[in-house]
């Protein structure tokens, strides 16, 4: 892919990252597509600038769009502290005066960012921005049910895709240098995880989905495998109609459009319902039986060969894994 460049920058357009378990999803990808719309409009001449908090384990971020990079890495952005953040980013904008700031309209923390960030600014946000047109921008509103348009603000907090991602050019990725700003005084303090039921997160918002098909033969080793991955189930419109599993399950276009970090289809061949449906979700583990079908064509991974046989191996390998690290965390405990 061609390398662009931008050797001196007329200005700025900064992104803040979710990056969810520190590397991009189709979400991030897509508000740095918009960012690049908006750094090359008009005479173009601007760079954008992606921010990323805590531990960054993605090594694509020039292809994603990003032309320079401030990684801002401490102990304290492993866990949940807007408060800091949106100090630093105060610090970033008064030094970079960028033309526009992104973040994503998520529940990944960037909808909860922007809207803090756009209370110490004084700025007016554009939420809910789902299309760039010149000099506007059209926003969901009413819960999604009707759009508005309004002037193209500053601050914008953009929903998933607002905009194709960059995929035809490679990019700088620069690093730029960043003074750590002063320790915020927070009132909010991160007490950790809490567990819960996986299928009692929506599946439209789960990260990740065990989703079987009609190539299951054993429904009590699928929920078995699902719930010691601790993944939310899902299924097929098939798997669905013959009565295997209910129907707030299925996923596709005639059921649930999901965006998992990870979604791992078994028995699922791929019809294109289906495919619709995972459209957005950012890896794909295919098993089947058919190396030809489409789901292994879509898959990031595939695994040919009968589900039970393994399913069965992928639940031994995380109960070994599983007693492998409750047997190091007692040895560390003496």
């Amino acid at each position: 892919m061609p390398l662009h460049q931008v050797v001196e920058p007329a200005f700025y357009i900064v992104v803040v990252l979710d990056l969810v378990s520190g590397r991009l999803n189709g979400h991030d990808k897509d508000t740095l597509g918009l960012a690049q719309q908006l750094a090359n409009r008009n005479n173009g001449g601007g760079a954008v600038v992606a921010i990323a908090f805590g531990e960054l384990k993605d090594d694509s971020l020039n292809k994603a769009g990003v032309d320079r990079l401030i990684h801002i890495n401490d102990e304290q952005y492993a866990h949940y502290n807007p408060e800091q953040r949106c100090n630093d980013l105060q610090g970033i904008i008064g030094e970079l005066e960028p033309q526009h700031i992104l973040l994503p309209d998520s529940i990944n923390g960037g909808g909860d960012l922007g809207r803090r960030l756009a209370a110490a600014l004084q700025q007016r946000p554009a939420c809910g921005v789902w299309k760039l047109n010149d000099d506007t921008v059209i926003c969901r509103g009413s819960a999604g049910k009707r759009d508005i348009t309004r002037p193209l603000s500053k601050l914008l907090l953009v929903m998933e895709e607002c905009s194709e991602p960059i995929s035809e050019t490679r990019h700088e990725n620069i690093l730029m240098s960043q003074a750590s700003s002063p320790l915020a005084n927070g009132k909010l303090f991160d007490q950790g995880n809490i567990s819960v039921d996986p299928n009692a997160i929506p599946l439209a918002e789960a990260g990740f989905i065990l989703s079987g098909g009609n190539g299951i033969n054993d429904w009590e080793q699928f929920h078995h495998t699902a719930s010691v991955l601790g993944a939310t189930e899902g299924a097929s419109r098939v798997a669905v109609d013959d009565g295997n599993m209910p129907r707030e399950r299925q996923v596709g276009a005639t059921g649930t459009w999901v965006t998992a970090q990870v979604y791992i289809a078994v028995g699922i061949s791929g019809a294109i319902q289906h495919m619709q449906g995972i459209g957005q979700c950012d890896k794909v583990v295919a098993i089947n039986t058919d190396e030809g079908c489409d789901m292994v064509k879509r898959a990031d991974i595939s695994a040919i060969g009968d589900s039970t046989e393994i399913l069965a191996r992928l639940v031994e390998l995380v109960e070994q894994r599983k007693q492998a690290k409750q047997t190091n965390n007692e040895g560390d405990d003496k």
